[in-house]
């Protein structure tokens, strides 16, 4: 199968194009400005299968018209994509009410607004073959989370356009999943992520030893939910945390 994977230039979105092509799928992915992310993503894909057709497009989610022309570059180069994933996604952290228009519009835009619009663009596509995955990467924040308003907003709205999707399309072979990701070891967590929650999370998370989760274990649940094998996993919001659903 074709894959089309927004923000797959970097963290879980790389891991996902990776383990794609490790399952034998082709894949288009997207990144913003990062050019050389991109290609040292494709650099990898190919020491993993040098005959695997992986290629990158640079687009902003949030642009509508840029959705639109990408996604049709997207079909002519690839001809089909069975699957979609989004995974791009900004943050704007503020307190309520330090929060000003732009930061709340920012996230919105990125987070909800652009999974809209791919999703629209390739759900016309997806009919006609009476098949298609849609699978949108959420966050553990969507239950609310200090000084993030805006972005636990638009991931609150995810779930709600997933479970949408998967009840206007499910009878024409298309399903919509959302996956929620705990925290996972990428470069964003290594970076950012306060030692004090990186103590937390290791203490707390009910799994051998206490970890974070690796973006190459969330690649692998997403091809198996892009799977024929999952035709009956529909409207669902999927916790991949480990057991512990954590927010600030």
């Amino acid at each position: 199968m074709n894959f089309f994977i927004t923000g797959g230039s970097r963290g879980i979105g790389a891991g996902i194009v990776l383990e794609a092509v490790r399952a034998g799928h082709d894949v288009a992915f997207t990144y913003v400005r990062n050019e050389a992310a991109a290609a040292k993503v494709i650099a990898r894909a190919k020491e993993i299968r040098p005959d695997a057709k992986v290629q990158s497009y640079a687009l902003d989610v949030a642009d509508a018209s840029a959705v639109e022309r990408v996604g049709d570059a997207v079909i002519d180069d690839f001809e089909n994509v069975e699957v979609v994933v989004n995974c791009a996604g900004v943050n704007a952290d503020n307190l309520l009410v330090s929060m000003d228009n732009a930061e709340w519009d920012k996230v919105i835009a990125t987070n909800l607004s652009g999974p809209f619009y791919v999703c629209r663009h390739f759900v016309q596509h997806m009919m006609s073959n009476r098949f298609g995955r849609i699978i949108n990467v959420s966050s553990v924040i969507f239950d609310g989370g200090s000084g993030q308003s805006n972005y636990a907003a638009s991931k609150a709205g995810l779930h709600g356009l997933t479970k949408s999707i998967a009840k206007e399309y499910g009878r024409r072979g298309i399903t919509a999943n959302v996956l929620v990701p705990g925290f996972f070891d990428t470069d964003m967590t290594r970076e950012s992520m306060p030692e004090q929650a990186k103590a937390y999370w290791k203490q707390y998370c009910p799994v051998p030893k206490g970890r974070m989760g690796t973006v190459e274990e969330f690649g692998k649940i997403t091809v198996f939910l892009a799977s024929r094998d999952a035709a009956f996993i529909n409207g669902q919001v999927i916790p991949v945390t480990g057991g512990l659903d954590y927010s600030t």
